[in-house]
């Protein structure tokens, strides 16, 4: 099948390699000429896991191919997926510019029957917005030809996302045309041969679909930290908490670990768009309100912490910093809790010194222009000299440290661990003061 992705950022990029290396043709479009020109010199824009090598097989092969040639593009694929940014406006809304941009883009060009796809998470009615924006260009040109419109929302998780895409656990299809449905059940054929994953409704109940699945896990991420916060107060540990309740198969274990918040490029934006869209109806959405609120003040607790054990003034002081990402095996510090900590640290008059696997490069371009702060080139060589190490990422490489050496190379042994990684009895017997989230 000849397919067109427009977007080469995250979803668009991953849905492209997955689909060519089904055996797909595959044209990833995008106005940036500077990522076209990365990406046809066998660079990838992005980190995630297994995406270089998977793109590098399929553009050598000559299955996926980049451009920013829009006419070409329209005019290759059958079916043209729409994977475009849609970032926050300044109300909170997302801002589906881009979306429209590209759906007038395909009518500009198109000659014959399309699918369009709208992969990009978008509000509740803008597949509608989609087709009306489309027809009207069609109207403008005096032609008549045939299209589809579909949802089909992405739930790639970053740092797992090839993973995602190739063994899914559902796929989301959005539509109430036979021949567009039968298209898309041919395209995710591959992935969809054990049992049938393919779950179709119609476009809005689709859209919604995107934004209710990370508000659940928003929800139960905010919900175990305010736990967390009272198991301090209570003396209890959350991490035995945690295996309490997520023994019971109603509940489960996923997306139950407390810590110091989330972050990323959709839990915070999804969460501020499905409130806006509320808000259009006259409605407040009062628990997603409160999972917003939480993880706000959450991102506080490691300076909280801080403040406790050194006091309100750090002048002088320095600490390691484990962790610049959102979480592991990415590198994308959006809304990173690693920001607020960072930040507040500098603003208090301390110094730090930070290492994380792959952000560095991104943590450089984020806090360019901040005084204070410096990169190391491995995680014992943040530890020089600093008062405490401050752990914001769960990366693998952080979970078994020689405690000796840690303890040497600070002049304090103190770890404040923003996502419970160690075993407080563990620590405590190594000499090491250790203070996390929600335990003793």
């Amino acid at each position: 099948m000849n397919i067109t992705v427009i977007g080469s950022g995250y979803v668009g990029l991953v849905s492209g390699a997955c689909f060519a290396d089904h055996g797909n043709d595959v044209v990833c479009v995008d106005l940036d000429a500077d990522k076209i020109n990365t990406l046809n010199s066998g660079g990838i824009p992005i980190y995630e896991p297994g995406l270089e090598q998977l793109v590098t097989r399929n553009r050598d092969s000559g299955r996926l191919r980049f451009t920013t040639d829009v006419e070409m593009s329209v005019e290759h694929g059958s079916v043209q997926f729409i994977a475009v940014g849609t970032p926050s406006d300044e109300d909170g809304s997302a801002d589906v510019r881009y979306v429209l941009d590209a759906a007038r883009n395909i009518a500009r060009h198109m000659d014959d029957y399309k699918v369009i796809v709208d992969k990009s998470t978008v509000p509740v009615g803008t597949a509608e917005r989609v087709e009306a924006v489309m027809q009207e260009e069609l109207q403008r040109r005096g032609e008549q030809i045939g299209f589809s419109v579909v949802s089909n929302p992405e739930f790639l998780k970053e740092g797992a996302a090839v993973e995602d895409f190739m063994r899914p656990d559902r796929i989301v299809v959005g539509s109430a045309d036979e021949k567009a449905i039968a298209i898309m059940r041919q395209l995710y054929a591959p992935v969809n041969r054990v049992h049938d994953r393919m779950i179709v409704m119609d476009t809005r109940s689709a859209e919604l679909t995107k934004y209710a699945a990370n508000a659940m896990l928003a929800t139960r991420i905010s919900f175990m930290n305010e736990l967390a916060n009272l198991s301090e107060k209570l003396g209890a540990d959350i991490e035995k908490v945690r295996h309490g309740i997520g023994s019971d198969p109603r509940i489960g274990y996923h997306f139950l670990y407390a810590g110091c918040g989330y972050g990323g490029s959709c839990f915070p934006k999804d969460i501020k768009a499905l409130q806006h869209s509320a808000g259009e109806y006259g409605m407040q959405l009062s628990i997603v309100d409160a999972v917003e609120k939480v993880n706000r003040t959450q991102k506080q607790r490691i300076l909280d912490k801080v403040r406790t054990r050194f006091g309100e003034h750090l002048d002088g002081k320095r600490f390691a910093i484990w962790g610049l990402a959102f979480k592991p095996n990415t590198d994308d510090m959006r809304e990173a809790p690693s920001r607020v900590v960072i930040n507040g640290l500098l603003a208090r008059g301390a110094s730090v010194c930070a290492f994380d696997p792959a952000a560095i490069d991104e943590a450089k371009h984020v806090l360019a222009g901040e005084k204070g702060i410096s990169y190391a080139a491995s995680p014992v060589d943040a530890l020089d000299n600093a008062d405490a190490l401050i752990i914001v990422t769960e990366w693998k490489e952080f979970r078994s440290p020689d405690f000796d050496a840690l303890k040497s190379r600070l002049k304090q042994p103190v770890v404040i661990d923003g996502r419970n990684l160690y075993d407080p009895g563990v620590m405590n017997d190594s000499g090491i003061e250790y203070l996390s989230i929600g335990r003793p």
